[in-house]
């Protein structure tokens, strides 16, 4: 079912010492090789979907990673380089001098078919976001959303191409996004600047663009929306309920805020009288979550999912798959609102008594935190092991820059919330937002579904 265009192994191949490369040229499931890692001092390996390899039984010298390091691109900012015309990424590890001691050298494959499944939702001209964890298909999708827009529909479209992820190293887009024009980015910190500069300088009726993850990309993002312009992205974070923990990110869906009602509203709805609601009118018509590569679950209306989200009512939600012959099925589905009631939760698996919601820290007061929580009466953990927590909690400041902690915790699709600052009045509405989210029922009833239906 998954057909591959080309990954241009050989390419990869050809940068790798000879008694590094021999060793992959031996293996009989080379075409699914997904890294190469050399760390100086260590044995050469190499990752596969189901197994890793040692390649060779001497450790990596400095010659082996400079001979490396010549034969490609130049090094960017955020410590990436590629290969001419192909999709294989080079990421570096330096010293604290600044000398290159690591590579990860990770296959790029371009695949088609899977943009099918959404094919109607992007030929539409919606605005479209996707969503996944890392490594689920988000940016392959992307450059079929290109060719499929450039190529089948005639449109004009331009592809905001940050670190060259989506079309590949070099001056000239690779062939997988069709005749779609590429924009490149010299460094991560200007991507909303060239979101914009491509809007007002190309006339596109179409931008693509990947990872949207800071305030000023998200306001890109809007402006763009505003211009009449068809938008398709990929955000960090794996479902709706991630944007809405994410005051970054959620201003994409239209922003969340608290509001007091009345005594006499309160009682008319049969609810608290802090609630939640949307501030403005979402960025993006349609979310689709990637649960992998020839399985979606979309959100066709993003203003009703998150009205519904918010108000506790059931959100409808469309399961969409790839069967055996490569055939797109759908089936519509109600999925239990994640707020019961209105009223303020703590997600299920942190009720039990004496398991509170757990909490890593990145950046932000925790004495302070621990006080708000008193006054609130909200019953939470702060953990030093990341693995462990149930929410990162950083500021805006540091989310920007995305440092390793912040990586590492998406890759590990752990929710991140981001205060706007350190204060209290911040961190009240955390855990106003926080308590009121109870995403265990949909994910539970979501994977329940899936693996009673479609295996």
């Amino acid at each position: 079912m998954r057909k591959v265009i080309t990954d241009d192994l050989n390419a990869l191949l050809d940068i790798l010492p000879s008694h590094i490369r021999e060793p992959l040229y031996q293996q009989s499931d080379r075409s699914e090789l997904l890294e190469v890692i050399l760390d100086l001092g260590r044995l050469p390996g190499a990752r596969f979907p189901h197994r890793e390899l040692v390649l060779n039984s001497g450790e990596v010298s400095q010659a082996d990673i400079d001979y490396v390091v010549s034969r490609v691109g130049d090094f960017t900012g955020d410590n990436r380089a590629g290969i001419e015309r192909t999709l294989h990424r080079i990421s570096a590890i330096r010293s604290r001098n600044g000398y290159i001691i690591g590579l990860t050298c990770r296959v790029g494959r371009a695949v088609f078919g899977t943009v099918r499944m959404i094919q109607d939702l992007i030929e539409s001209g919606k605005n479209v976001l996707l969503l996944g964890r890392p490594g689920v298909g988000k940016t392959t999708m992307l450059r079929e959303v290109a060719r499929v827009l450039a190529d089948d529909c005639k449109r004009r479209v331009i592809v905001i191409d940050t670190s060259n992820e989506i079309a590949g190293d070099g001056d000239i887009p690779h062939p997988a996004i069709g005749h779609a024009r590429r924009m490149q980015v010299a460094t991560p910190a200007r991507q909303h600047a060239v979101m914009i500069e491509a809007v007002e300088n190309h006339t596109p009726e179409v931008i693509i663009i990947d990872e949207i993850g800071t305030e000023l990309e998200a306001q890109a993002a809007r402006t763009i929306a505003e211009r009449g312009v068809q938008l398709v992205g990929t955000a960090h974070g794996n479902t709706l309920d991630n944007l809405i923990m994410n005051p970054t990110l959620a201003d994409l869906i239209g922003g969340i805020q608290t509001v007091t009602l009345g005594d006499e509203e309160a009682r008319r709805r049969h609810t608290q009288k802090s609630i939640l609601e949307r501030k403005a009118p979402p960025t993006f018509d349609v979310i689709v979550e990637i649960m992998d590569y020839y399985k979606v679950a979309i959100h066709p209306d993003v203003i009703d999912a998150v009205d519904a989200t918010l108000h506790g009512r059931p959100t409808q939600t469309e399961i969409r798959w790839m069967d055996e012959n490569g055939e797109v099925k759908k089936e519509e589905m109600m999925l239990p609102s994640m707020v019961e009631n209105n009223q303020k939760l703590i997600p299920s698996e942190a009720k039990e008594p004496g398991k509170p919601l757990r909490f890593y820290l990145f950046g932000t007061n925790r004495s302070r935190l621990e006080q708000v929580a008193r006054e609130k009466q909200k019953n939470l953990k702060i953990i030093a092991d990341l693995k462990q927590a149930d929410l990162f909690l950083t500021t805006r400041s540091y989310y920007r820059r995305k440092p390793q902690k912040i990586r590492d915790a998406e890759a590990l699709g752990i929710p991140i919330y981001a205060l706007k600052s350190n204060d209290a009045a911040q961190m009240r509405q955390c855990l106003d937002t926080i308590y009121s989210v109870d995403t265990s029922a949909y994910t539970h009833h979501l994977q329940h579904f899936l693996a009673e239906h479609h295996g």
